[in-house]
């Protein structure tokens, strides 16, 4: 007898794109806000973020490029086909995160407040991407793999580099604004923590 999760259609491709298309659209202008406040966030994202306030680099282009030597662990770990996915949703954030600064601007933007939005549309926008079995690449990925090859907990592996990214913030940043992203950065672990549950969703 088939379970619940062999009975389910797999995604057309038509519905991947348009989940890409939504996720990477709400991180990108997640990023814009939170570039406007001078905040960072955490993972691969906040690496490039910080290295491009303190370089004055594109942050795009810097994402990008920091995203690339975790192909290869995604590849051996995963597929190509996951690889396909996440590169191209690095490649969408990457374009999106600079030209909707173009066309869009922030008069008032309240940190607290939009450090809580910046966390509650990066969660909605990972989501849409991981239903659709793709990724933003980065320190996941090599998180997994480490799993894989010592036994070290994913979960581990990501706070220890989130800790170590904050600590280093606290040399670029004033107190305030670090205090700020971890709210934001929190806020997107919850919602992924809540809502990220393959026993409930299970069409891929």
């Amino acid at each position: 007898m088939q379970t619940d999760a062999q009975k389910a259609e797999k995604h057309t491709w038509f519905e991947d794109l348009q989940g890409y298309l939504f996720g990477t659209s709400m991180c990108a202008f997640a990023l814009v806000m939170l570039r406007s406040m001078g905040l960072i966030t955490g993972q691969t994202a906040g690496l490039a973020i910080l290295i491009s306030y303190v370089s004055g680099w594109p942050f795009g282009w810097v994402f990008f490029v920091v995203n690339l030597p975790f192909y290869w662990f995604g590849y051996k770990r995963m597929g190509k086909v996951f690889v396909g996915k996440t590169f191209i949703n690095v490649a969408l954030i990457s374009v999106l995160s600079e030209w909707f600064p173009t066309m869009l601007a922030f008069e008032t933007l309240t940190p607290w407040f939009g450090a809580i939005m910046v966390g509650f549309m990066t969660g909605a926008g990972l989501m849409a991407i991981f239903r659709h079995g793709g990724s933003l690449g980065g320190l996941g990925i090599l998180a997994l793999y480490m799993q894989d090859a010592t036994g070290i907990k994913a979960g581990y592996v990501q706070l220890a580099f989130d800790a170590c990214l904050f600590a280093v913030a606290f040399f670029f940043m004033p107190l305030p604004q670090v205090l700020y992203s971890l709210l934001g950065a929190v806020v997107v672990n919850l919602v992924i923590a809540i809502n990220h549950r393959r026993d409930r969703y299970i069409a891929m």
